[in-house]
């Protein structure tokens, strides 16, 4: 019951995407308004599955992990769909030309093809295998970060307390990896 409850929580940011592009249309730019909602959703369902450990005292969803993070993927993935389908309309050379000639774009792809492979190596058999290279999940983050901020094109205060959290998060789980090893 609780991993129909967590699928549904999950799923509702693409039902609201969803709602407000077919039911509403009260959006003026679809491609930008598409970026937004799947990078943003993507962004933070990661960030929730490395902060899992942290919460796991109050909140104990670690044996969800997976699902959350293959749920992050799946956003990341809309928001690639998004870039090659709509934006890019199904233009191969197209989306060279532009990853090559913006840093963001990169930026982005390489944190993408790292999602990737994670998502690929979630399984039982091939997580056992390739479990430490799942650590790239925080490079991988870094990289959205920053695609993230350079792709606004200026600073906000949002992005400014989005960067800060980061910081906090990432702060806490080398602590709690030093806990960790002075432990054993």
């Amino acid at each position: 019951m609780k991993k129909v409850l967590l699928a549904i929580v999950l799923f509702l940011p693409l039902v609201y995407l969803s709602l407000e592009l077919f039911i509403f249309q009260d959006v003026t730019d679809p491609i930008k308004y598409i970026y937004t909602i799947t990078g943003a959703t993507a962004t933070v369902i990661l960030f929730i599955t490395i902060t899992l450990s942290l919460i796991t005292k109050w909140i104990n969803l670690i044996k969800y992990r997976r699902m959350i993070g293959l749920f992050g993927f799946l956003y990341a993935l809309l928001h690639f769909l998004n870039f090659y389908i709509l934006d890019a309309e199904l233009d191969f050379a197209f989306v060279i030309k532009e990853t090559l000639d913006k840093p963001f774009i990169y930026l982005g792809m390489i944190a993408f093809f790292i999602l990737i492979f994670m998502a690929i190596t979630s399984t039982k058999r091939l997580f056992k295998k390739y479990k430490n290279y799942h650590k790239l999940i925080y490079f991988a983050l870094g990289l959205i970060t920053i695609h993230f901020i350079m792709a606004q094109k200026s600073l906000t205060i949002l992005q400014i307390i989005y960067v800060l959290l980061i910081l906090v998060i990432g702060y806490c789980k080398l602590l709690q990896q030093i806990i960790n090893k002075n432990k054993i």
